[in-house]
């Protein structure tokens, strides 16, 4: 951890908990970098995804009606 890090609560569920703390006895890590990799990942996940809709901003919009009439049409329903 570097000298910029912020100190937060986190209440885990306890089984969750007992299994991030093997994790972290398991890869030599400590469960405060266990967590941030996680959130880090998440939140990159979501960065992500927030790109392609943005790619697809100008696509058009199917409604969920025209999908069924289609997949029946195509007797795939």
């Amino acid at each position: 951890m570097g000298a910029l890090t912020k100190r937060a609560t986190v209440y885990f569920d306890p089984a969750l908990h007992r299994a991030l703390q093997h994790k972290a006895l398991e890869t030599s890590r400590s469960l405060s970098d266990i967590v941030n990799d996680a959130v880090l990942g998440a939140l990159m996940e979501d960065a992500e995804d927030l790109a392609a809709f943005e790619e697809r901003v100008n696509e058009p919009l199917v409604s969920y009606e025209a999908v069924l009439k289609e997949l029946k049409a195509n007797g795939r329903l």
